[in-house]
């Protein structure tokens, strides 16, 4: 290329590089490639770059030719952006248009690949169907950010079937299509990934189908939609598949999401959800976060999106889902004084523009400015800016004025009358200043049957000592509280478990006003503690035992989505990051509040029913993952501090690594469940550890193990994080706490038991050293895939399986153990662990997966087991899990009655006998 184009490229390189390391980072990888986009034009206009990552290639070779493609067009629009070429919508729209382009492309790749197994799928017609996905947030508004989650929902036209030779309905293709789609946008490879894909806001959220048909999310919205899925379905917009279909199920969905009345009840439930958005602020010091802190981009959608809802139904001009052009509309329709929308419109450039900076320096997802000298300058010049103050007295200037709007669109009414009779004869109830007969008439107008038992729990709770030392102001709080507790039982399900179990929260409360505050301030809050406490005695249980678990409660957005590995990670290192690592006890004390609190948010999407029960496991079990992580890396830090580092030949920390076995290797872990672990490592066992103390590396390790089980297992104030079962490891009770890796390797494969194999196919690597736990796996898949005598490995199975249930089968008369009976839950997990062992040898695939239901599924699709056979076993072990789950969330034993579930028990022992038995 010409000299002075090469000069061009590094001037604006030169100016524009300490902004984004990212495109630095790309333009010294791609000089190349860089200057032929010059010399074509790309550097100074135009749209995304077309595609080049076709989906008939090679899977890998797609993947990195998907990502390459990303990278390079990021890079391309960071240098427009960045360069002041592009205005801040042509950013928003090619990010956005990229993002369509690559989700197309994994789309196709995704349907060439089931198609290849399937056959293609068509309608009634025999006219090819193509799935419908749908993009949310700003994604579906053509704004998306530079390093933005995409927010996706799946759909189809109408059922049908596959056309190969193992034909799919429609639920199973899309699924299959759905699920790989997202493997090929989200899935780390060497050179990256293309996008984090968020699927959660389909019907029913995690616990719902990945796909569905148009009639059915119709049907959905109109039975079940909630509040919220109005503002998320206001962005919506087909972004890849069948877009015509995409456009019918928006078309449908409107009455919905834009309602034929004015709906001035949004302007309360957004002054909520804003309320709770700002004590999430305050406590996580998101201040400096310029989405959710004040006067931030939320404010400034939220605007909006409530003119949208409350208006959209009867101005269809207002059912936009971007947000520039829709405040132009608000303006022009006088919804929203012309200059408070000049002024909101300025102010979303500005955010928008600097949150895209904020992207680009590192092309990662963040919205929080910096606090470091450098990364500030190089933001504020980004913005066109001479220094950090200038540019931080423009956002202030900018927040403030978003916020001020904000509030007068937003001012809370202020209520002046006091409480009406009714809260009146309640609170004489709460006094005890009321005879039965009344307090019977006025209770059961609540739904309350049981009139003693609820004046018995109020007694308890006064009669507490807390309560007899509150102040005047603490009681008033209470006596405000007791109508809004009756008012929230009356809309339970069971207005009695409600109220009672909630007044055993409210006891162990009793003392603390400002929960009591909270409560009153806030009914949302209240509504959603009885709610869980109606729906779980467990709940009930670690809520009453640890108070501070309510805080969880301000937020039922983020109550209700529970965290998942990276997040749970993040907030966790946080809350450990300002306590001195030398301080064990106040860093056990806040593993266990943390781990609490993490469950009771699973359990609140468990119990509303938005998650399913494997998904429940699948958040439980990265919980323990990520506590197991942060208890490990304590009990380092103590034995490190103490006794100095055991290392390897080449000067490297010696290995050690966690293994679980049972329900956390099976990926089947439960609120209340043991972790079943077993600890191995490697290196020389008699070298000694660097430290003046030092200790061999046997000894150094079987320390670190004690140590690792002090921090989970001890009982402090705040509770304790897990039981730990240690009983699997080689020898059990009679063998040594940690094992050498050799050692291990030697007792499975020349001395360990048959059950202890069965033990083996749920075991997995769960922290620790990443090598010595794939060295842990090689193992593992060498054990099980050793040949066996089918008949001997039959009867020992058989008869590992009688004497367990001889010894743990709680069955009695009409009450049948869930797990241990015939036919029950055990059953089909040793006809799981059966079928690794038998057919392992000649079917490694079945190796690869440690719970029972992929286990079971592999057996189909290996040509092992019938199709009707491994249907019939999965549902069943879904639905005893399920209802041991559910009785588990009441404290109570999983036993069913001998009439319930009876044909399907008698089809699972019957799989026993033709699987197991009658290979003996």
């Amino acid at each position: 290329m010409p000299a002075s184009q090469s000069s061009s490229i590094d001037e604006t390189l030169a100016r524009i590089a300490p902004a984004s390391a990212f495109l630095s980072q790309w333009c010294d990888a791609h000089r190349d490639r860089l200057e032929t986009l010059a010399e074509a034009g790309r550097l100074d206009s135009g749209q995304p770059l077309e595609i080049d990552a076709a989906p008939n290639v090679d899977r890998d070779d797609f993947m990195a030719a998907l990502r390459a493609y990303r990278d390079e067009s990021m890079a391309l629009i960071a240098w427009r952006d960045l360069a002041g070429i592009d205005r801040l919508e042509d950013t928003l729209t090619g990010l956005s248009l990229l993002a369509d382009r690559c989700i197309e492309a994994a789309l196709q790749e995704a349907e060439a690949s089931v198609a290849a197994r399937y056959g293609v799928l068509r309608d009634a017609k025999g006219d090819t169907q193509r799935m419908i996905v749908i993009g949310m947030g700003k994604l579906g508004g053509g704004e998306l950010n530079f390093s933005s989650d995409i927010d996706l929902i799946f759909a189809y036209g109408q059922p049908g079937e596959s056309d190969g030779a193992h034909s799919l309905d429609a639920d199973g293709y899309y699924k299959r299509i759905a699920r790989r789609l997202v493997q090929n946008l989200s899935e780390t490879t060497p050179e990256g990934f293309v996008y984090r894909v968020d699927t959660r806001l389909r019907p029913f959220g995690d616990a719902g189908a990945l796909t569905a048909s148009i009639g059915a999310m119709e049907n959905y919205y109109q039975a079940h939609g909630r509040e919220w899925e109005r503002y998320a379905w206001v962005k919506a917009r087909p972004v890849a598949g069948d877009i015509e279909g995409g456009r019918d199920l928006i078309r449908r969905l409107r009455p919905f999401v834009y309602r034929r009345y004015l709906d001035y009840g949004t302007f309360e439930s957004i002054r909520d959800m804003k309320a709770l958005i700002d004590r999430q602020v305050v406590r996580a010091e998101l201040q400096d976060n310029i989405k959710l802190g004040s006067g931030g981009i939320r404010e400034v959608e939220f605007i909006v999106q409530a003119f949208q809802l409350i208006r959209g139904g009867q101005e269809p001009s207002l059912q936009d889902n971007r947000l520039l052009p829709t405040l132009a509309r608000l303006a022009n329709g006088e919804h929203l004084p012309e200059h408070t929308a000049r002024e909101l419109d300025s102010a979303y450039r500005f955010l928008r523009r600097a949150e895209n900076r904020l992207q680009m320096a590192d092309d990662r997802q963040t919205h929080d400015l910096p606090d470091d000298d450098e990364a500030r300058q190089a933001l504020a010049q980004s913005m066109d800016f001479p220094d950090w103050s200038a540019f931080a007295q423009a956002m202030r200037d900018t927040r403030d004025s978003v916020h001020q709007a904000f509030e007068q669109v937003f001012v809370s009414p202020q209520a002046d009358e006091g409480p009406d009779s009714q809260s009146q004869s309640l609170i004489a109830f709460w006094d005890g200043d009321m005879d039965d007969d009344a307090a019977r008439r006025l209770v059961a107008e609540y739904g309350i049957q049981d009139v003693d038992a609820v004046r018995e729990a109020l007694t308890e709770m006064q009669d507490q000592s807390l309560y007899r030392a509150l102040e005047d102001r603490g009681r008033r709080w209470i006596a405000r509280l007791i109508p809004l507790l009756f008012g929230a039982a009356a809309r339970a399900s069971d207005p009695d478990k409600a109220l009672t179990r909630t007044i055993v929260v409210l006891s162990a409360i009793v003392g603390r006003s400002t929960y009591m505050a909270l409560l009153v301030e806030h009914p949302a809050a209240l509504s959603t503690l009885m709610r869980l406490c109606a729906a779980s005695e467990w709940i009930t249980s670690r809520v009453r035992d640890q108070p501070a678990l309510l805080d969880s409660l301000l937020d039922p957005r983020q109550l209700y989505r529970p965290p998942r590995r990276a997040e749970l990670a993040e907030s966790l290192e946080e809350d450990l990051a300002s306590i001195d690592a030398d301080d064990l006890e106040l860093r056990m004390d806040t593993l266990r509040r943390f781990k609490q609190s993490a469950s009771l948010r699973i359990a609140a999407a468990d119990v509303s029913n938005s998650m399913p029960l494997m998904i429940v496991s699948d958040h439980l079990t990265e919980l323990a993952e990520v506590v197991l992580d942060a208890a490990l890396d304590m009990a380092w830090r103590q034995m490190t501090r103490r006794y100095g580092t055991p290392r390897d030949a080449n000067g490297e920390r010696a290995a050690f690594a966690i293994v679980a076995y049972g329900k956390l290797g099976g990926l089947e872990l439960g609120y209340t469940s043991d972790l079943d672990l077993v600890f191995i490592y490697d290196g020389e066992t008699e070298a000694m550890t660097d430290g003046e103390r030092s200790l061999t590396h046997q000894a150094f390790f079987t320390r670190l193990a004690q140590r690792l089980i002090h921090v989970l297992s001890t009982q402090t104030a705040a509770g304790r994080v897990y039981e730990i079962d240690m009983r699997l490891r080689p020898s059990g009770k009679a063998g040594m706490m940690v094992t050498h890796v050799d050692a291990f390797a030697r007792y499975q494969k020349e001395q360990a038991w048959t059950w202890e194999h069965q033990a083996l196919v749920r075991a997995r690597h769960v922290s620790g050293h990443a090598g010595l736990g794939e060295r842990f796996s090689e193992i593992r898949r060498e054990v099980l895939a050793q040949p066996r005598d089918a008949g001997k490995l039959a009867r020992e199975v058989c008869e590992m399986r009688d004497r367990m249930r001889r010894v743990k089968d709680e069955s009695s008369g009409d009450w049948l153990d869930v797990k241990q009976m015939p036919g029950g839950l055990i059953d089909i997990e040793f006809i799981a662990q059966f079928s690794a062992l038998r057919y392992g040898s000649d079917c490694p695939e079945l190796l690869r997966f440690t719970d029972a239901i992929r286990v079971l599924e592999t057996l189909e699709s290996a040509g092992i087991a019938d199709y009707d056979d491994v249907k019939t076993l999965t549902k069943a072990y879904r639905q005893y899990r399920q209802r041991i789950h559910a009785d588990s969330l009441q404290r109570n034993r999983a036993m069913m009655h001998a009439d319930e579930a009876s044909d399907l028990r008698r089809a699972v022992a019957a799989l026993w006998q033709a699987w197991i038995v009658g290979d003996t």
